[in-house]
């Protein structure tokens, strides 16, 4: 780390929630660092955690963290893809709202999601947000999308932008301000990702959106508003967006990590458009991550209860 400030869950995302916890599929519980992050939602009322992996390892390991587990369904998997077709069968079924990748490698969970007959696909692209929170500052932004689509084209940017847009207003923005970025904020051949930002901007305008977009615009003219100004980029996102389009993996997983380990910045990470939010973390993640990607997915499910 290079940036040495603690790491934190804001307050904003953990206030609000109803205090009824929502039940989570936990697929493949069988780590340590997993059922620390999952009591830690539990104990705040956020999930009524739904253990699956290997049985005796999940009890043992639990013993050892000397948390009680009375009351905690606990569903035994052989291997990691059963443990992912059982979460999804949950939530299919009913029997969970939220989805939370454990110890398993991310494709595993994925291929169970986006399976085609018993997955859990909806009309919109599956797409990935980080909701990047700064100690000290009151700044929010989210990043889309740094980890399920890799190279995105149009109709792909259009659904990123609108799970994106959906989170914002679970966040309490009325009307979130969506940067589409490139390098540049004139549309240009030698860039493609201009051209296409600006097609999507066009698009989304025409199809009628409840949020702001401009695009392009290169990194400092979305976050700075001096940098706007010099620009002479007079615009409501301009300076001040609140969701970042990346036009690439590769650029949004830069962005967000020089986030975290030159600024100390808490990324909370939950993949939308899909049947239920899926809380998608890595081993890597600290317990504060873990839990603003947690309180992300259930401000997801306690809107969509109200519309």
């Amino acid at each position: 780390m290079l940036c040495e400030r603690p790491f934190s869950c804001p307050d904003t995302l953990l206030s609000g929630i109803p205090d009824s916890a929502e039940p989570m599929a936990v697929v493949a519980a069988n780590s340590t660092v997993v059922l620390e992050s999952v009591r830690e939602a539990s104990t705040r009322g956020l999930i009524e955690p739904i253990l699956i992996g290997c049985s005796p390892l999940i009890a043992r390991l639990a013993e050892e963290m000397e948390w009680h587990l009375d009351g905690i369904r606990i569903v035994p998997a052989a291997s990691e893809e059963e443990a992912a077709h059982i979460g999804v069968s949950m939530i299919r079924s009913g029997a969970a709202r939220l989805l939370m990748k454990g110890h398993l490698h991310t494709d595993i969970l994925m291929r169970a999601v986006l399976h085609r007959y018993d997955g859990l696909r909806t009309n919109r692209r599956i797409s990935h947000v980080f909701h990047m929170s700064v100690p000290y500052s009151q700044r929010e932004l989210m990043i889309t999308d740094a980890a399920v689509n890799v190279a995105p084209d149009l109709q792909t940017k259009l659904d990123i932008v609108l799970n994106a847009s959906d989170l914002a207003r679970a966040l309490g923005h009325e009307r979130p301000r969506v940067a589409l970025l490139s390098a540049t904020e004139q549309p240009s051949n030698g860039i493609p990702s201009s051209i296409e930002a600006a097609a999507v901007m066009k698009l989304l305008i025409k199809n009628g959106c409840h949020f702001d977009v401009y695009g392009p615009l290169a990194f400092d003219n979305a976050v700075s508003p001096a940098a706007a100004r010099l620009k002479g980029i007079d615009h409501p996102v301009a300076g001040n967006a609140d969701i970042l389009v990346v036009p690439n993996i590769e650029t949004g997983n830069a962005l967000f990590k020089m986030m975290v380990h030159f600024m100390g910045a808490t990324a909370g990470g939950v993949v939308l458009g899909a049947a239920a939010p899926i809380v998608l973390t890595s081993r890597a993640d600290p317990a504060e991550a873990r839990l603003a990607a947690t309180a992300l997915a259930r401000r997801m499910i306690a809107v969509a209860a109200t519309t």
